[in-house]
């Protein structure tokens, strides 16, 4: 099965992922978590500088992920798509071409949970951006690209609430 986390920056995805390799539920899976520090040291430029070529090795990371048979991503290509759509450096014709190759790719997880950033303080971890512009930019791209896709999401969720609680909802709706 493979289960990704989709939102903006600072919404707890990571948070989630990593609180979710402690479950029973989950012993046999392989757990994905982002790694723009270490893409930004090898000279990748993130977020609202970034080129298509960073973009392609995001969504490399993303199909890699796919790949395996069960698997938690804190990323989908969904995010993949919106950071495209949105980044400066990308002329729009790139993007757009980017974006139809990446939404094939939407139907082969399992489940997709998004995560809201309403009430949500962004937390600076020295390499997200930090502009509560941008995040509601960004945020509004997603929603847009899964309301635009409905058809090719097999199971999507929102969740909301603490992480426990959002725990519990993952736990309810993928095993009962």
């Amino acid at each position: 099965m493979k289960i990704g986390f989709t939102g903006t920056m600072s919404v707890g995805k990571t948070t989630l992922v990593n609180a979710l390799k402690d479950r029973a539920e989950f012993k046999n899976y392989t757990f994905a978590t982002e790694r723009s520090k270490h893409l930004r040291d090898l000279g990748i430029p993130l977020n609202t500088d970034s080129t298509i070529k960073g973009q392609v090795i995001f969504l490399a990371e993303r199909c890699s992920e796919l790949l395996q048979l069960n698997m938690v991503t804190d990323r989908t290509v969904i995010d993949v798509m919106a950071f495209t759509s949105l980044a400066k450096s990308i002329p729009i014709r790139y993007a757009d071409d980017y974006c139809k190759l990446a939404v094939n790719l939407i139907k082969e997880y399992d489940y997709i949970f998004y995560i809201s950033p309403e009430g949500l303080p962004i937390e600076d971890n020295g390499v997200r951006e930090i502009d509560s512009q941008y995040r509601t930019k960004i945020d509004n791209s997603i929603q847009n690209i899964i309301k635009n896709n409905k058809k090719n999401i097999r199971n999507y969720r929102e969740l909301s609430g603490t992480t426990e609680e959002r725990v519990d909802k993952i736990i309810s709706s993928i095993f009962y």
